[in-house]
């Protein structure tokens, strides 16, 4: 699984739409376009990003514009990973 399929996963995990991953790219909107995609729901996902990737987020490294798109978040975690 790429990163971009792994962060799907997580997303459609957490978030309890799993009929939706097939639909689902990087141009895919998140954070105000999914109605499950709520502020509690942010911190449940970055748990399960940390869990999925085994690394840890700090706060100071999260604002609202990693959680536009599946693209910026995907993209948000590949830099984690270098």
């Amino acid at each position: 699984m790429n990163t971009e399929e792994s962060v799907i996963h997580v997303v459609c995990e957490v978030l309890q739409i799993p009929e939706r991953v097939s639909n689902m790219n990087q141009s895919t909107e998140l954070l105000g376009a999914i109605p499950e995609f709520d502020s509690m729901a942010v911190v449940s996902i970055i748990t399960g990003l940390e869990d999925a990737f085994d690394i840890f987020i700090e706060d100071d490294e999260i604002d609202a514009s990693m959680f536009e798109t599946v693209g910026t978040l995907t993209k948000f975690m590949d830099q984690k990973l270098v």
